[in-house]
């Protein structure tokens, strides 16, 4: 298979994510509705978390394994700092968010202090940012699925990337779910949605790309650590939303579904041996 058929697989793998897209222009939806599809995407989130963490740790557990300190440093610096990022970067950009959106709500009196202010910032609402950060940190891990996909291409292990496209792909299509169950109800416009997908889906292309360029493991523990640290900060955002909701039995059963679609999926990962 050529390079250039490997990274238009990559591409159809993570162009999957919008295939749930759609679901956020549903009108009126009822309030379990909106407690289901968050709980559901904090489960498939919670699979990913787990998934991602697994493998970013591996690299640093086989090299102390192998009595290789200075990888096992170097790996696990990487780690520790990529999680940090992925969660703590988060973190400010919420409270960015949540000041600019504050000064927007100011008045006429405080024309000045936001005439400079991003109109997209203003115009968002919490269902629209929270979309945005789920799918920044789908889109890291997605990042590391697309470097999965290119080095199993590079190195000549053709079986491998094809049936980590298969994989991948449903994961993504599972994950365009999770992206807009913040916007249910709001019926957000398609060039929104639009973002949110090349955001979720558009870095399992480059890695992809960039995988098939150049093998690194350096490189993958960084982007596993930043997807963790990330995936972790949104997971605690939605847990946070759906307690609110309330419909515990509900919210537990989705969750529970989340994890088993993503755990299923992972069978056709693991029948590779990935």
């Amino acid at each position: 298979m050529s390079t250039a058929q490997i990274i238009l697989l990559g591409g159809i793998a993570g162009a999957t994510i919008f295939l749930g897209l759609p679901l956020g222009r549903v009108n009126n939806p009822s309030l379990q509705l909106k407690a289901a599809l968050a709980a559901f995407a904090t489960g498939v989130l919670i699979f990913l978390l787990v998934d991602v963490l697994e493998h970013g740790v591996a690299p640093v557990e086989e090299a102390a394994e192998e009595h290789e300190w200075s990888q096992f440093a170097g790996y696990g610096v990487l780690f520790g700092v990529g999680a940090a990022v992925g969660l703590l970067s988060l973190v400010l950009y919420d409270q960015w968010l949540s000041r600019e959106r504050r000064r927007s709500m100011l008045g006429p009196g405080a024309a000045s202090a936001v005439e400079f202010e991003p109109n997209w910032v203003a115009g968002m609402s919490p269902g629209s940012w929270l979309a945005l950060l789920i799918a920044t940190g789908i889109g890291l891990h997605n990042f590391s699925e697309g470097l999965a996909i290119g080095q199993a291409g590079a190195t000549g292990e053709i079986g491998l990337a094809l049936v980590l496209i298969i994989g991948f792909g449903l994961h993504n299509s599972t994950e365009g779910f999770g992206i807009v169950a913040p916007l249910s109800g709001e019926r957000p416009r398609w060039r929104f949605l639009a973002l949110l997908g090349l955001i979720g889906g558009g870095p399992t292309f480059l890695g992809t790309i960039v995988g098939q360029a150049w093998t690194s493991t350096a490189l993958s523990v960084t982007f596993l650590a930043l997807a963790g640290g990330s995936i972790l900060y949104v997971v605690m955002q939605l847990l946070s939303v759906t307690q609110r909701l309330g419909h515990k039995v509900l919210v537990s059963s989705a969750i529970l579904v989340g994890l088993l679609l993503g755990f299923g999926t992972e069978m056709i990962l693991e029948a590779a041996g990935f």
